[in-house]
Formats: C-alpha cells, sequence, structure tokens
C-alpha cells in the first residue's frame, strides 16, 4: 500500500468517523429514552435546544423553539394514548410564542398527567410551555424565567414605556408602531399564560401572576428558581429522576445537526398486566 493509498483512507475514516459517532450516541439515546418510558409507564418527549458550533468555522449557532419542534412535539402526542402520561424533558433558551403555545396547549389537552422535567433551564416559550403542566420537576438550580414578548432584539414592555414616557412629537413612527405591536403582544401573552395558569389556581391568582409574569417585570433573562416558582403557586417540586440527567448528559455540547425534539417513533399504550 503506498502513501497516497494511506492519505486516502486515513481521509475516508476521518469523514465517516464523526458520522458514526452520531449513529452511536443516537442509539444511546434511544435506548435510555425507551428505559425511562417503561420505568415510568409513559411518552417521554425531549425539547433539547444547545448552542451550536460549526465543525469548520466554529461561530456559535442558538436554537430555539419554532414551528419545525411544534409539529414534532403535537406528533408524538397524537400517537400517546389518552391514559398515557406525558413527560417532557425541556432545555430550552424558548422561542416563537406561537409555537410554545401550540406545545403548551397540546399537553393541557392531553387526558392523562403531564409532568415537565427541566434540568437546567427553560426559559420564556420553555417556561411558558411548563406552565400547561400538571407537575414541574426542576433540578437544584434549575430556572424557569419570563415570559414578557420580545420584538426583536427589544422587549415588548421597554418599547411601549419609551412612547409613555417621551412626547409623541419626539418618537418616529417606526417606534410607534413597535409600540402598537408591543401593546397586542402584552396582551395575547398575558391572556395566553393566564388561560394556562387556571388550571393551577383560580381565575383572579392566574390573571395576577400572568401579569407578573409577561408585563416586563424583570429583564428577560431573570433567573426563576424551585423556590420561588412554588411560592408563585406553580405545581414544582425537585423530584428529579437520574435517568433524566442521564438522558441530558447524551446531548453534548456542541450537539448534531437536526431537530431539537425526540421521541420514539410508535404509538404508546398503557403497558397492562396480563
Amino acid at each position: 500500500m503506498s502513501i497516497f493509498d494511506l492519505f486516502w483512507l486515513f481521509f475516508i475514516l476521518a469523514a465517516v468517523q464523526p458520522l458514526i459517532r452520531q449513529r452511536v450516541q443516537e442509539a444511546r439515546r434511544f435506548m435510555t429514552i425507551d428505559k425511562m418510558q417503561k420505568a415510568r409507564n409513559s411518552r417521554v418527549i425531549l425539547l433539547v435546544h444547545r448552542q451550536e458550533t460549526m465543525r469548520l468555522l466554529g461561530f456559535p449557532l442558538m436554537r430555539f423553539i419554532d414551528v419545525n419542534d411544534s409539529e414534532e412535539v403535537l406528533r408524538a402526542i397524537r400517537m400517546t394514548d389518552d391514559d398515557v402520561p406525558i413527560d417532557l424533558v425541556l432545555h430550552t433558551p424558548g422561542g416563537l410564542v406561537l409555537a410554545a403555545l401550540q406545545i403548551a396547549r397540546a399537553l393541557r389537552a392531553h387526558p392523562a398527567r403531564v409532568t415537565v422535567f427541566v434540568p437546567h433551564h427553560a426559559l420564556s416559550g420553555g417556561t411558558l410551555i411548563a406552565l400547561a403542566a400538571d407537575a414541574v420537576v426542576m433540578s437544584d438550580h434549575a430556572v424557569l424565567g419570563p415570559v414578557d414578548p420580545q420584538l426583536g432584539q427589544w422587549p415588548a414592555a421597554s418599547i411601549v414605556k419609551v412612547v409613555e414616557d417621551k412626547p409623541i412629537a419626539e418618537i418616529d413612527d417606526e417606534t410607534l408602531i413597535r409600540a402598537d405591536m408591543g401593546r397586542k403582544a402584552l396582551a395575547q401573552v398575558k391572556s395566553a399564560a393566564a388561560d394556562l395558569l387556571a388550571k393551577h389556581m383560580d381565575a383572579d391568582k392566574a390573571a395576577e401572576l400572568a401579569d407578573l409574569l409577561s408585563s416586563g417585570t424583570w429583564t428577560h433573562d431573570y433567573p426563576i428558581a424551585a423556590e420561588e416558582a412554588a411560592r408563585m403557586g406553580l405545581p414544582v417540586t425537585r423530584d428529579m429522576p437520574a435517568d433524566v440527567l442521564d438522558l441530558l448528559r447524551l446531548y453534548p455540547q456542541p450537539v448534531r445537526h437536526t431537530g431539537g425534539v425526540e421521541y420514539l417513533p410508535t404509538p404508546r399504550e398503557r403497558d397492562r398486566a396480563g
């Protein structure tokens, strides 16, 4: 074998090795999901978003909840019997309100128990999804976040405040348009959050908490720990199963370049003793 042949062999192995590693990692994830489903007799869905790094160029790409994620989660829910509980593992910085609300409303409509697991963080749209669950299980130091809408790079509440604080003659048309959009976005998210919270508390308390979470009380990255979330009236516990933490470790950084949702693509029925 010549040096030229060795070079090409090395090149082929180097090209195939990442694919093999990815396939092995995916197989381990599927095995862990299957183990967790059987142990909890539930449908396990993962919504995991990591910061990805391009292999060659080396710059970061942030992933968020998008309509592709909502389509996949809704498909998994439809493939689950009404009497099978759903366990959703959330690890996300948030994303599109439309997609997050689709997921949240589908989870709320599922007849069996829905549990959301937050190993590290479920912010913004992730928190909106968590509001729909019957139970939210958070690790020590895991956090939720405010659900106030963002218009581009600016919080909607801050844009509205600018218009309220300055004379209208000193405000350009684009800012006025953004403020009008901001008012609508704030009202829409507050109404949606109150609707989701109504399963945990009375209507007045739900409206009050929805206003707190959606009106720009804090900065958008304000961390809401388990203790604070429980004081707010959310159904939070800290009994995080080891399987969930083990499963998240199978999503190393950087991760694969496919979607952020995974589940076993088969109908899920309750296991019944013969």
